[in-house]
């Protein structure tokens, strides 16, 4: 028996005993080191300390025990603590939240009221103005024309006043009229109260929420946009201006990637106000510079369309207990016009501003913060703030692909006659140091050049976030192996590398997941190729390949998010500042007001894979739309490459994009709710001649060898057939006759057994599904289906693609014979299977 007390003495049986303030500091240095000693460590400590020699060991031992109960209460109190402190903050917020809405419903309430008096005054010839103030055909007034500033101090801090006074009327007040935004519910442990505007100029987002960093640590952090903010490109500060109360002005001028090939890049010219306002709180605010007479102008820049702030920034109030309150708004007016008819929704779209811009600041603000308390290192021996600078380069040299400025480099190569394939080359020396820095162990870089090829395409009644998951998870349907393994080789430095090389073939891959955002919006994985090699020498290779890779976008809920994937290969060891080359895809939906589809749409695809690619759609084809929800798909893809085989990267480039788009275009096909049935599953019929033979071939076999009907009466046309099979309850699954028999075709039942679908069945081998005992049964029983024609197998244990334990109460397997009377492949029928 042992009671806990307090650090001097502890109780062993009822009996208490003292310890000294030296006894105690001798223990508490070891309880450091380790918190739970054995019985030798605590004999070792009283032979050591000769201060604790009248001290018994059993009674050591209950010192420790109530010492790591205590540091135990200490901790789980410290964690309700700051609970308590950010539940306190939260129900400040919302309690302010509250009031700000019920000003606003009391403002609607008397806007109601005035347009009633107008409707009833129609006989008036006068207009009363009294209330235009507030009202202006049903319009808040929110950027008053104010008359030409002057350059000077005393007018730049005019305007920076006028702007703070805007900036704080729509962060705290009613100046805009602010809705929930569609799938985010404030709550303790959401990102925060998100909310997008109604009926004004522009597009508008606000959010408000809490962040464990203080006030001048987050100002600091937001003030720094290309840190966080992956659309923008650059922030120049040009002037600075100090203020009587310690603030400043800065004049800056900023540019923004455009998100597809269809749209140019936007820039600002802006002017900041930072400041200190009585209550402590510190503000940030920004407005676009346009109308200052006299003053310091940005000109056009080429490819770049200048769009405007209007009043926005950021509130930042300390938090009681640490932390910091934050308030943010952006209010932009991002020149829809300059953009193809189909792409303008993106432009329109508040939900898009809060999900790109608003959203992202508040989750940067909250992964520094999760890092400063929790700094230890994750896989690969990273710290989460550098595989947060990783998945930053990746999704910047994407966007630098994808733009192509022509002051980073970048020329447009003639095309081969088709439009739909854009190719860019770069052979700066400023693109092509990020290549060679590495190169230490004294080879001669193999790549002089870049080449980037690249598309974008409309998709039709697709959600992102379903494409998306397919790309990722079914790399095999799209990519090609050898050409991702030459780009790998091309900026790797070695005798082996060298253009021309035979590249190895690639097996299994191995996905190695390094980190996910706190708010689970982002995944950032490496993907292991394992290479296969055919002879001696390949032997003597590097084979194995690897890609790192981030995945954003997957949740199919959420409003306005862009769906990523983008990739670039590294080494096995790769550094932080390893050169990358990055590739991939960017689909944006465009119809935000439309139902989404079921977040449990099933990715079970059709051999409507089979039937043949659409030709690619170019923007004309873009403003054509049939109802359904659509949205851009944009491919961008990188080769590094000696210069003097340019003519030759470029044509494998062009044929490697298209043959990219044509995968894409008919998983979309299969994709589309035109594909699926009622429920989510498969509408019939499957699409193919070949599936209905192969049912049919299926269902004559088993008559042949086994003397009964397979399906219970279906009807004569070769659609019944196929329909009644791929609904039958027992799992059946064909495979390849051959020595490594592969996976060619399955029924609904036996692709929920294997937990995968049509087209990710050819994947899987048969002797991956059965244990040792299973494939040792199986390898006894192979001959005689093979003879026999047939064969039945006793129950037991398979396992599905995922690694789930299946069992079945028994099996039948029998040949499948084709029109030749010789084997097709075999097929089996699991009965009364389950997930164990």
């Amino acid at each position: 028996m042992s009671i806990s007390c307090k650090d001097g003495k502890s109780a062993v049986d009822g009996k208490y005993v003292r310890y000294t303030p030296e006894q105690v500091e001798a223990l508490e240095r070891v309880y450091h080191e380790c918190p739970k000693p054995s019985s030798m460590r605590r004999q070792q400590l009283i032979r050591e300390c000769p201060i604790l020699c009248n001290i018994e060991p059993k009674q050591i031992k209950v010192w420790f025990q109530n010492r790591r109960c205590r540091e135990k209460q200490r901790k789980e109190a410290s964690r309700l603590q700051a609970v308590n402190r950010k539940l306190t903050a939260m129900n400040k917020l919302l309690m302010e939240e509250n009031d700000r809405l019920q000003k606003q419903v009391s403002q609607l309430v008397y806007e109601n009221s005035y347009f009633r008096r107008q409707s009833q005054s129609t006989g008036l010839a006068t207009k009363d103005t009294s209330c235009e103030s507030v009202v202006t055909s049903g319009q808040h007034q929110l950027t008053p024309q104010h008359p030409p500033r002057d350059a000077s101090p005393a007018g730049l801090l005019s305007i920076a006043e006028e702007t703070l006074t805007e900036f704080l009327s729509k962060a705290t007040g009613t100046a805009v009229e602010w809705v929930q935004m569609p799938g985010m519910k404030p709550g303790p442990d959401s990102i925060g109260i998100i909310a997008i505007s109604h009926g004004c100029t522009g597009v508008a987002a606000r959010a408000c929420g809490l962040v464990g960093l203080e006030p001048s640590r987050v100002a600091e952090i937001l003030k720094d946009r290309p840190s966080w903010f992956r659309d923008c490109r650059a922030v120049d500060v040009v002037n600075v201006l100090p203020t009587a109360n310690g603030g400043t002005i800065e004049l800056l001028y900023m540019q923004l990637y455009a998100p597809t090939t269809l749209a140019p890049a936007r820039d600002f010219w802006l002017l900041r106000f930072t400041s200190v306002m009585e209550d402590g709180s510190l503000v940030v605010c920004e407005r676009s510079l346009g109308n200052v007479q006299n003053g310091p102008s940005m000109p056009p820049v080429q490819n770049f369309v200048r769009a405007e702030m209007l009043p926005s920034g950021y509130l930042i109030r300390p938090c009681d207990g640490g932390g910091s309150i934050i308030h943010i708004v952006d209010h932009m007016n991002v020149e829809a016009w300059s953009v193809p008819e189909v792409l303008r929704p993106l432009y329109e779209s508040s939900a898009v501003l809060a999900q790109k811009t608003t959203m992202a600041a508040l989750r940067q603000l909250r992964q520094i913060a999760q890092e400063v308390s929790q700094t230890n290192v994750t896989n690969w021996g990273r710290r989460p703030a550098a595989l947060r600078a990783l998945s930053h380069r990746l999704s910047r040299g994407f966007n630098e692909a994808l733009n192509g400025f022509t002051d980073e480099g970048w020329s447009l190569l003639g095309n081969d006659g088709m439009d739909d394939v854009t190719i860019l080359v770069n052979s700066s020396p400023d693109k092509l140091m990020g290549l060679n820095l590495s190169y230490t162990n004294g080879f001669t870089p193999i790549s002089n050049a870049v080449l980037c090829a690249k598309a974008s395409m409309l998709l039709q009644n697709v959600p992102p976030a379903v494409l998306l998951r397919f790309l990722r998870e079914h790399r095999s349907e799209w990519a090609d192996n050898n050409i991702e393994a030459y780009s790998a080789a091309a900026v790797k430095v070695g005798p082996c590398s060298l253009p021309g090389a035979r590249i190895c073939n690639f097996g299994g891959q191995v996905t190695l997941p390094l980190a996910h955002t706190i708010e689970h919006e982002e995944l950032l994985e490496v993907i292991k190729f394992e290479g296969i090699g055919h002879s001696p020498e390949e032997a003597m290779m590097p084979r194995d390949m690897f890609l790192l890779q981030l995945c954003s976008g997957m949740d199919e809920n959420a409003v306005g998010t862009c769906a990523e994937l983008i990739f670039a290969p590294i080494d096995a060891s790769f550094a932080d500042d390893a050169p990358l080359l990055p590739s991939g895809f960017r689909i944006i939906p465009l119809d935000f007001g439309k139902e989404s589809s079921s977040p449990n749409r099933t990715l079970d695809l059709t051999s409507a894979l089979e039937t043949g690619t659409a030709e690619n759609k170019v923007l004309n084809d873009l403003n054509t739309n049939n109802g359904a929800a659509r949205s851009v798909m944009t491919i961008a893809f990188q080769f590094a490459f000696e210069s003097h085989m340019q003519e030759s990267v470029a044509a494998m480039a062009r044929q490697y994009v298209r043959s990219i788009i044509s995968s894409v275009q008919r998983v979309a096909l299969a994709l589309s709710p035109s594909h699926l049935g009622s429920h989510g599953g498969l509408r019939l019929p499957l699409g193919t001649p070949e599936a209905h033979i192969i049912a049919r071939w299926i269902c004559q076999s088993y008559r042949c060898y086994l003397g009964v009907e397979l399906l219970k009466s279906t009807g004569e046309g070769n659609e019944s057939i196929l329909k009644t099979l791929w609904n039958h309850s027992d799992a059946i699954v064909c495979c390849s006759a051959k020595a490594l028999p592969v996976f060619t075709f399955a029924n609904q039942a036996g692709l929920d057994m294997l937990e995968t679908t049509l087209v990710a069945l050819q994947d899987i081998t048969l002797e991956k599904i059965f244990d040792d005992h299973g494939r040792k049964s199986l390898c006894s029983e192979f001959p005689q289906i093979m003879q026999q024609g047939f064969a039945c197998l006793q129950g037991g244990i398979c396992m599905s693609s995922m690694g789930r334990p299946v069992s079945y109460e028994r099996a039948v397997a029998w040949k499948v014979l084709n029109e030749e009377e010789s084997a097709h492949c075999i097929c089996f029928m699991f009965i009364n299977w389950s997930f164990v």
